[in-house]
Formats: C-alpha cells, sequence, structure tokens
C-alpha cells in the first residue's frame, strides 16, 4: 500500500507511469493488483523490522537470539541465511556459519561463514563467492568486506560478467589484489590487475576501471588489429569518456608499423538545441614522408530559434596523398578513397512559405579530382505557397559569388530568379497539372579564363563580362489510374495501370557564353525524365519541345495492399532537337527520342526479392546502362545478394577508367556457419579486367560473454599513374568483451553498410530486475 507523505519510493521494475500502478478489483476499500515489485522506505528515524527463521531458537527476549537448521534473518533489503546464526539486537549484529549467503540489494555474497550488521548492511565475509544479479557480474574472494548497502571490497579476488553455471572457467576475468566495487554508481575498480581470456592473460595494468552494467562510462575500449598493405600492422586501443549524458570523448592512440605513432580523437555533444562532433587525427613526423601529417573533420547544427539556424561543416587533411595513405585509420571498412572536402558554414531560416540560406562554401580537392566552384558567399531565397484557390506558385533567387583555386579559370557573381505557378485539376483516377516558370540570369565576370573550365575548348570570343539571361518554361502534366480485381497463382490481387504524358516547351535561347560555375549533364531516369530541364544548375535551360510518355502497372495484395510487383517503362519524343550544349560547339545529337527505359520490382513470397532496371538508346540499337539483382532473405542473419551492373562507355563521364565500361558482378550475403559463427562476405568483380574492385570477407563469433569480428578487405585506394584503380588489402580484428566494453568500434556498422539487407547478431538479453531470483 502506498502511503502519501514518506520518502518516493524506490522501484527497480521496467513500467512506468500508469502501467506501473495498482490496478483496482474491487472498491476503493479493496485489494489492487500490482503489476511489479515496489520497494517502500521506512520513513527518516525508523528502522525496518528484523525477521528470524529457523527449525530451531533460542534466546532471550530484547537481547539475542540463536537459530540452527536453515536458519535466516531478514530485514528490508537484506537477507543472512546460514546453518547456524547468531542476532544481537543491540548491535543488530549477525554472525552466520555454514553455508552463508548474504543477499543485500540484488548482491550476492556465499561463504563458509559471514558477520553482518543488517540495519547499515555492513560486515565481513571470508573466502566468498559474490553475484550482481541485475548485472550478472561474479567472482571470487579472499576476504569481502560491505561497506554499506551499495559499497563493497574485494581482496585477492577475480571478477567476470560471464555466467559460468554451465562452465567451471569463465571465458575472460580479472584478477587482482583489491577491488572496489559500486553498484549506485555502476562502477568497479580493480588494483594491480591482470586480464584473462581464454585462460591467457592479455593485458595488465596496475589500476583498471570498468562498468558493472552496459551503461556508458569512461574506460578503454576493444583494441582493433589490422594488417594493411600500405601501412603495415596496425593495432589501434580507444580510450572512452564519458563526460556527460550528452558529451563524450574518444581518444584511439594507433601504432602504425611503417608509419609511426597516430592519434585520433573524437568529441561528441548534443544538447536541445544544437549537436555536432569535432575530430582531430595526427601522425607526427611520417617515417615515409618525413613531414607532419594530420586531418580535421568538425560538423555543427545549431538551432536559433523563431526559425533560425546555424551550421558548420568543415573537413581538411595535411596533404594530397592523406587520403589514401591514411584514410583507412581510424576507421573500420572503406569505400574507395574520399577526394573532396567540403568547407562551409552558413545560416538558415525556415518559416511558412519562407526558406533562406546563407553560406560560405569552399572545398579542398585530392587529385584526380577536378576542382569544383566554391561559394564565396551565397544567398538563397525560397518562397513556396501550396493550393491557393487551385494554384501552386513560388520562387526562388540566388546570389552567389564563384570563386575556385584552379588556374586561368573564369570566376565572377551569378545572380538568378526562378518563379512558377502552376494549377491542378484532378478527379477520381486523373490529374491535370499545367505549369508556367521562368529563368532570369545575370553574370558579372571578375575574370574570364582562357579555356572552358575542365575543357579544352577556348572561351568564346569577346566573351562579355557582364550580361544576361532570361529563357521562359511551359509544361503539362497528366496522368491516369485504372485498377482492377485479378486472380493470380491463387491469390488475389488489384492490379493497377497508370499512364502518364509530360509535355514540356522551352525556346531556344542562345548561352554559350555563360561559363559553367555549378552545371552538369543530368542523369535520365524515371525521375529526370518528368522535368523540364536537361541540365542540372543554374548556367543552361534546355531547348525543348518534347512529350514523355510514360506506363506503370503495379500488383497489390489484395488483403493487406502490399506491393509485390511493380513495372514501368518510358521514352521522351522529340518534336524538335534540342540545340543547347554543355560545351560551346559541342555535336548536336540528331535524334527522335530519348533512351527508352524501363524498370521491374517483385517480391516473391516474403523471402525473395528482384529488380531490375535498364536504358536502351533506340536510335543506334544500344544497352546504355542495366542491372539485376536478386535478394534471398529466409530469416534472420540470413541474406544472399547477387546483382550485375552494366554501363556503356562515355567519354564525357570517364566512367570505369581504362576503357569507360563498368561491367560488374556484385555478390554480397550473411549466413550462419555453427553455432554462434556467422560469415559474411562482399565481391565487386570486374568481368572485363578480370579483377576484384572491392571485396570483404569475414567472420563473427557471437559467445555468451564475447564476440569477435575478424575480417579482409580488399579496396580501391586512388589511381595509379597509368589511370587505372589502385587497391590495397587489409585484415582487420575486433575482440568485444561482453560487459567488460559492449562499445563496437566500427565493424559492425562497416558490415551493415556494406551488405544489402545484413543484421547484426542478436543482442544480449536485457538485465534481469534484482527481484529475479528473489530470496
Amino acid at each position: 500500500m502506498a502511503i502519501p507523505g514518506l520518502l518516493p519510493m524506490l522501484a527497480h521494475a521496467q513500467l512506468s507511469g500508469a502501467a506501473a500502478q495498482p490496478q483496482r478489483l474491487g472498491d476503493d476499500w479493496g485489494l489492487h493488483l500490482s503489476p511489479q515489485l515496489v520497494e517502500h522506505p521506512p520513513a527518516p528515524g525508523q528502522r525496518a523490522a528484523s525477521f528470524l527463521i529457523g527449525d530451531a531458537a533460542t534466546g532471550t527476549t530484547d537481547t539475542d537470539v540463536a537459530s540452527k537448521g536453515a536458519a535466516e534473518v531478514r530485514s528490508a533489503t537484506s537477507i543472512v541465511k546460514g546453518d547456524a546464526l547468531h542476532y544481537d539486537e543491540d548491535t543488530d549484529m549477525v554472525d552466520a556459519y555454514g553455508n552463508v549467503r548474504v543477499t543485500r540489494n540484488g548482491t550476492t555474497f556465499a561463504g563458509p561463514e559471514g558477520h553482518v550488521q543488517v540495519s547499515s548492511n555492513t560486515g565481513f565475509m571470508p573466502t566468498p563467492k559474490y553475484h550482481f544479479t541485475a548485472t550478472g557480474g561474479s567472482g571470487s574472494a579472499q576476504r569481502a568486506d560491505l561497506i554499506d548497502n551499495e559499497r563493497s571490497k574485494i581482496t585477492q579476488g577475480t571478477y567476470t560478467a560471464c555466467d559460468c553455471q554451465d562452465q567451471k572457467t569463465p571465458a575472460w576475468y580479472i584478477k587482482g589484489s583489491e577491488f572496489n566495487f559500486d553498484t549506485g554508481a555502476d562502477e568497479g575498480e580493480a588494483r594491480n590487475a591482470v586480464l584473462f581470456f581464454g585462460g591467457v592473460p592479455i593485458f595488465a595494468s596496475p589500476w583498471l576501471s570498468f562498468p558493472l552494467s552496459g551503461a556508458r562510462r569512461s574506460g578503454w575500449l576493444p583494441p582493433t588489429f589490422s594488417d594493411n598493405s600500405n601501412n603495415g600492422v596496425e593495432i589501434a586501443v580507444p580510450y572512452y569518456l564519458n563526460i556527460a549524458p550528452n558529451r563524450d570523448l574518444t581518444i584511439t592512440p594507433e601504432l602504425i608499423s611503417r608509419r609511426g605513432a597516430f592519434l585520433q580523437a573524437t568529441y561528441r555533444y548534443l544538447s536541445t538545441n544544437y549537436s555536432g562532433s569535432f575530430t582531430g587525427e595526427v601522425l607526427p613526423h611520417d617515417a615515409i614522408t618525413k613531414t607532419n601529417r594530420y586531418a580535421i573533420y568538425f560538423q555543427h547544427k545549431q538551432d536559433l530559434g523563431d526559425g533560425f539556424g546555424a551550421y558548420v561543416n568543415y573537413n581538411r587533411v595535411s596533404d594530397y596523398q592523406y587520403p589514401s595513405d591514411l584514410g583507412s585509420s581510424g576507421s573500420q571498412l572503406l569505400n574507395g578513397t574520399q577526394t573532396l572536402f567540403q568547407q562551409e558554414a552558413g545560416l538558415t531560416y525556415n518559416n511558412g512559405p519562407w526558406s533562406v540560406l546563407a553560406r560560405v562554401q569552399h572545398w579542398q580537392t585530392i587529385t584526380p579530382s577536378i576542382a569544383p566552384y566554391g561559394r564565396e558567399p551565397d544567398l538563397n531565397v525560397k518562397y513556396t505557397k501550396y493550393n491557393v484557390g487551385g494554384f501552386d506558385f513560388g520562387a526562388q533567387a540566388d546570389y552567389s559569388r564563384f570563386s575556385i583555386t584552379a588556374d586561368d579559370t573564369t570566376q565572377g557573381s551569378r545572380v538568378t530568379f526562378d518563379p512558377y505557378a502552376s494549377y491542378t485539376l484532378m478527379g477520381p483516377g486523373w490529374f491535370v497539372t499545367p505549369k508556367v516558370q521562368w529563368h532570369f540570369a545575370s553574370y558579372d565576370l571578375s575574370n574570364i579564363g582562357t579555356n572552358v573550365y575542365s575543357t579544352k575548348i577556348p572561351t568564346p570570343a569577346n566573351q562579355p563580362r557582364n550580361f544576361t539571361e532570361s529563357v521562359p518554361t511551359l509544361s503539362f502534366d497528366s496522368g491516369l489510374q485504372f485498377e482492377r480485381p485479378v486472380r493470380l497463382f491463387g491469390t488475389d490481387y488489384i492490379q493497377t495501370l497508370e499512364p502518364r504524358l509530360y509535355y514540356v516547351y522551352t525556346p531556344y535561347r542562345n548561352q554559350d557564353i555563360a561559363p559553367l560555375f555549378d552545371t552538369a549533364t543530368a542523369d535520365l531516369g524515371l525521375a529526370e525524365m518528368f522535368t523540364p530541364n536537361t541540365f542540372v544548375g543554374g548556367d543552361r535551360i534546355a531547348d525543348a519541345n518534347r512529350i514523355t510518355a510514360a506506363i506503370t502497372t503495379r500488383f497489390l495484395d489484395a488483403g493487406n495492399g502490399d506491393e509485390r510487383a511493380r513495372f514501368v517503362l518510358g521514352e521522351q519524343y522529340y518534336f524538335t532537337n534540342q540545340r543547347v550544349t554543355l560545351l560551346p560547339g559541342e555535336p548536336l545529337p540528331n535524334m527522335a527520342g530519348s533512351n527508352l527505359i524501363g524498370g521491374v520490382s517483385l517480391k516473391l513470397g516474403g523471402s525473395l526479392t528482384s529488380q531490375a532496371a535498364f536504358q536502351y538508346n533506340t536510335n543506334n540499337n544500344q544497352l546504355i546502362q542495366a542491372n539485376a539483382g536478386f535478394g534471398f532473405s529466409p530469416g534472420a542473419n540470413r541474406v544472399a545478394n547477387v546483382a550485375y551492373i552494366y554501363t556503356r562507355a562515355d567519354q564525357t563521364l570517364g566512367n570505369g577508367g581504362g576503357n569507360g565500361v563498368v561491367n560488374q558482378i556484385q555478390v554480397s550475403g550473411e549466413w550462419p556457419l555453427w553455432h554462434h559463427a556467422y560469415g559474411v562476405a562482399r565481391l565487386d568483380y570486374d568481368l572485363d579486367r578480370h579483377r576484384i574492385v572491392d571485396g570483404l570477407v569475414g567472420l563473427q563469433y557471437e559467445a555468451n560473454c564475447w564476440a569477435i569480428g575478424v575480417g579482409v578487405q580488399r579496396y580501391a585506394n586512388g589511381i595509379t599513374t597509368s589511370k587505372l584503380p589502385n587497391s590495397t588489402t587489409r585484415f582487420l580484428m575486433q575482440l568485444t568483451l561482453k560487459g567488460l566494453s559492449s562499445v563496437d568500434n566500427g565493424l559492425m556498422q562497416a558490415l551493415r553498410a556494406n551488405i544489402r539487407g545484413y543484421t547484426p547478431p542478436p543482442p544480449p538479453p536485457p538485465e534481469p530486475s534484482r527481484f529475479t531470483n528473489y530470496e
């Protein structure tokens, strides 16, 4: 019964709120059913009652009592059991002998004898074994001193978080001259400690701190080991600092055998109105390059209130070879080499229809990438209103000053203004949306380069420094949707048929004198077929007089609406050829229609899925792009994927290197091999060059109280002097001792990112309540 006015009750169960309240069984004066065990401590100045139980008892009233045979004394959260015991009421002291068990606040000590003051939970026990019920930690000692309800001191003992019920020796344990446990602070300390794994000492320290549960706290994380064909052996031992619930710092010293000592530090912070992280890396005096090398990665987001915000994204490396030489350090698995490092800071405003961005943007570019333009500064304003009397309208205005690190390159300022308005008519199964938009651009060039940027095409003669452009666009989008019930293979489906027509008209305007600050040719896909411009960016608006026709059919499960199949086919038809090109003097294509684009998505049962897409040039009868894949996942930790990717050579894109063709097979999967062991693999194989582009083979083993992950990866590491991809091979290993450190250093996250459908091994069971095995 909860009595108002007493101290707040202590509860260690999982429920909260209304679910934790006793449920009424009858009237207000009747019994109530409590969904959980709840403790009610005595009021200040009061002492909890003590109960003595035994097969036989003798004693003096208000003085002492002795009990034999299954004897025990209970008081509040303390229990003392033994074959025989003596309780002194004046001192509140219990002396117990023979199979003694002392349980207090969820911690149990067992030994041949024990001496405990019941109310204060103080005392000592010689040669005990102990067990923390809530966390699963246990061990043995030469002596245990009980300091209070939460603290204890262990002399010449051991500690492990392994469940030793089915084995004589735990998989890992710590042996030390002294242990200090504080269950309230969830902390354990060991003096002169030696860590054993599989009976072999693997680490020693005069002082060691570790958590008693899975909660975050400061301490050493599992070490990682890798062998890199570029750097040699790499051994990293991270240290985690739990500064506050919303701030932490991870310091990772690493030894690289061929280069020297490498240090990485990552600071993370989170608040109600800001968040971010800062990572710094430094390699003093690289043994190979004979230089000091570093990297900085800083991200910050700030909510300034009233719709205002701010952000910083700053990334920088010391030299051009840093990503290929040291990009693997501090991380587990890689996907190529980063060649562009963004350095940007800005202010934002979002309120209703208004969206404003003011920023400064710069890039650090690593060879062989081509440096993009930076915006120093950029001001972008958007205004959008929807369904105002059936109309959608808005505008976007942008001012950018473009600068670049490349020599002899055109630079300057550009102002664009793009208003639009549309009106949608719709009904059951149909819609029609006419739309008109305008593009205005004004240029003020501070420098005119010799060639068009990133090309060998000369800059147009008599290139003006100040000029404007104005291009209108009219589009008309329409679609229908039909449905019918069908029955296939004994299952009821709803089949849809969704034709769509999209017409766009943009008059021709010569734009050869406009530089290419942020513009490129858009990839042609199903989404891009229904956009008015074949370019992305503000420097080119393609002339257009074309219509796009597409049709989609879907099969929906009539019982639950799940989409089981989708088929899509679309193509653009040109009434006149497009004349605006990306580069001045670029040859104009003579075509009546665009590439034919199609896609298929299937869900066969609950475990097999398939997707395929293609792009076919009907003018030249050539396959431009194609990909097809299958995924099979019959259960947890069981997935297999196979995909084929093909892209025809495109010299303007330079894809694939060499002959410019991408012709690859991708295979990935995860599968149980034996009890607690899981194999993972990913392989990207180039069919033309007969070589592995990217490969990963790994093994995970999840035991009761430890886990190990090993992997071998071959990954792209830049470009050789012959313009072919360069590769590096790494061997990685990570050992996790559960209960000592449960933080993953990146291996599991990397596997999840590299293998589609990957699921990590099952998590450990939730920590039991201390009322489990309640005595």
